[in-house]
């Protein structure tokens, strides 16, 4: 068949979960301050963890073109080094920055994931609208792709899970990137249904580099590689006019509801707005996935009693919600970082024996302490129900962890729960400063102190930073 006979054959009418997106990224006008607010603080924080991953040799040997001499004057600038790129592979390196710590900003719910990771298409997307054809993109402009971004990945999450079918949680960073860089590049409702059904035929990748025995960094790189997809998809469709595929996701034995969602189709909480973005949860204090950010919290709160008494401990309890124990308590050997910062018993015996978590804690130096798999044998991981159904509450959305240390004398340590980390929407008056005391310090820790200095004086100054065009912005991030 030709690609004029396609065209011109019987097509049925677009999925309305294409339709839906397409309306929200192309039609609605978002207005919350608040929303505006968290998503500025977002960016910053972002950015910040992408400076951090530069430390890291590891992630550095990703970034740049994918070949030698791939690099474009005047292209998608690379917040943290010096190159230039095309737009996919800009918003890959950008993506993977911002991943690699596993310190950006989280949403859980039946589906989990990392609403941030979008800035990599984003950001690189701008870059290349602002430089190569001159288009007025402020970072305002930046804020309000993003809280949609956000607002699609988020509320795809919240009723579908797609870890229990397999599939990695990157599938919605390509799904929500994919359709804002459409619009972002000039497209409208049936230029972003096309590509957002291209990328729903793409389907998934699997979770395996996520779980033993075969957690590896791929995890790291996986929302780079989405954003990077997204970019592809989001050209196709708004510059090259590509065909779409309407019933992507209802076909009959075909469609990605038959193929790789049980015949399922997908549930939706509430409208797409700003919820999303105005309840996103912050790793502020720890590089630790975030089902165990509480827990790790407890541990902390527990040093000073245990420390002097790691040798006498008889065994640890730890409950958590049912998706921590489903993807996180990990018995048995560890096998690199990967493994370490997804598993929670290494998250809280680290805090209890050194009284601090930080990313190099997950490096091979750190787990040859044989205090740490000692304690991590000794530990029982279980599910407390009220943990869960609060989880899933709208109105709540906790992380709940609890921590108890028994001793071999019969005696025990507080039994420390905390429902919410210092990330979360309920603590924004005490997160936002320990926050941008994370920005600060990553910022200092490499880039020039005039560029830091002016990016903090911006900060402090919402309608400045809001205003600037984007690529002073990212040169502001140049190394």
């Amino acid at each position: 068949m030709s690609h004029a006979d396609i065209r011109s054959a019987a097509r049925p009418a677009p999925d309305q979960p294409m339709v839906d997106i397409a309306d929200y990224v192309i039609d609605t006008r978002i207005d919350s301050r608040e929303a505006y607010d968290t998503a500025r603080y977002m960016l910053l924080d972002s950015l910040a963890c992408a400076m951090l991953a530069m430390k890291f040799p590891d992630c550095v040997k990703h970034l740049g073109p994918l070949v030698p001499g791939g690099e474009i004057a005047g292209g998608s600038r690379v917040p943290g080094t010096s190159f230039e790129l095309d737009p996919a592979q800009a918003a890959f390196n950008i993506g993977t920055l911002v991943r690699w710590l596993d310190f950006n900003d989280t949403w859980l719910a039946a589906e989990w994931g990392h609403p941030s990771d979008n800035l990599g298409t984003i950001l690189a997307v701008a870059d290349w609208l602002a430089r190569k054809e001159g288009r007025e993109v402020s970072v305002r402009d930046v804020l309000g792709w993003a809280i949609k971004a956000h607002e699609i990945q988020g509320g795809y999450a919240l009723q579908n899970s797609f870890n229990r079918v397999g599939l990695d949680h990157v599938i919605l960073v390509r799904l929500a990137s994919t359709a804002v860089a459409t619009a972002m590049l000039g497209g409208g409702k049936d230029e972003v249904i096309t590509a957002v059904s291209h990328s729903w035929i793409d389907n998934g990748v699997l979770r395996t580099y996520r779980h033993a025995p075969n957690a590896g960094p791929r995890k790291s790189w996986a929302a780079g590689d989405a954003c990077r997809r997204a970019v592809i998809h989001a050209i196709n469709a708004a510059r090259k006019k590509v065909v779409g595929y309407p019933s992507a996701l209802s076909a009959k034995t075909w469609g990605f509801y038959d193929i790789a969602f049980g015949g399922k189709a997908f549930e939706f909480e509430r409208p797409f707005g700003s919820y999303v973005m105005e309840n996103v949860l912050f790793k502020i204090s720890y590089p630790a996935e975030f089902h165990a950010q509480t827990a790790v919290e407890c541990a902390m709160r527990l040093h000073e009693q245990v420390k002097d008494r790691i040798a006498a401990i008889d065994r640890i309890v730890i409950e958590t919600q049912e998706a921590g124990v489903r993807i996180i308590d990990k018995t048995g050997p560890l096998a690199n970082y990967a493994d370490r910062d997804h598993c929670i018993q290494y998250m809280v015996a680290v805090p209890l024996i050194f009284g601090r978590l930080t990313a190099a804690d997950y490096n091979d130096e750190v787990a040859a302490d044989p205090r740490i798999d000692a304690l991590r044998e000794r530990m029982e991981v279980r599910e407390n129900p009220q943990f869960t159904q609060d989880y899933f509450d709208p109105d709540k959305r906790y992380i709940g962890n609890s921590v108890q240390v028994f001793f071999t004398d019969g005696s025990s340590s507080d039994k420390v729960s905390i429902d919410y980390p210092i990330g979360h929407r309920r603590r924004r008056d005490e997160g936002i400063p320990v926050l941008m005391a994370k920005v600060e310090a990553a910022l200092r820790g490499h880039l020039p102190a005039a560029q830091v200095d002016r990016l903090l004086d911006l900060a402090a100054s919402p309608e400045a930073l809001d205003a600037l065009p984007v690529a002073d912005f990212l040169g502001l991030y140049r190394s």
